[in-house]
């Protein structure tokens, strides 16, 4: 895998720590912090989405 630049964890308030992470080709990972070996993989603009809404609070039922 190439490797990934990651940013700082973001948690939820159930302790739920994700990191986002980009490469030099541009694309976007997401990890559970911790657990960065194995990150989901999209476009950019799809996990940008996806973390717009989990920020604005659209998935805390999920956390």
């Amino acid at each position: 895998m190439d490797d990934i630049t990651w940013e700082e964890p973001f948690c939820g308030e159930g302790a739920s720590c994700f990191r986002l992470g980009t490469d030099a080709a541009g694309n976007a990972y997401i990890a559970i912090a911790g657990q960065e070996e194995s990150p989901l993989t999209d476009s950019r603009d799809a996990l940008r989405r996806m973390i717009l809404d989990i920020k604005a609070g659209k998935a805390d039922h999920l956390l």
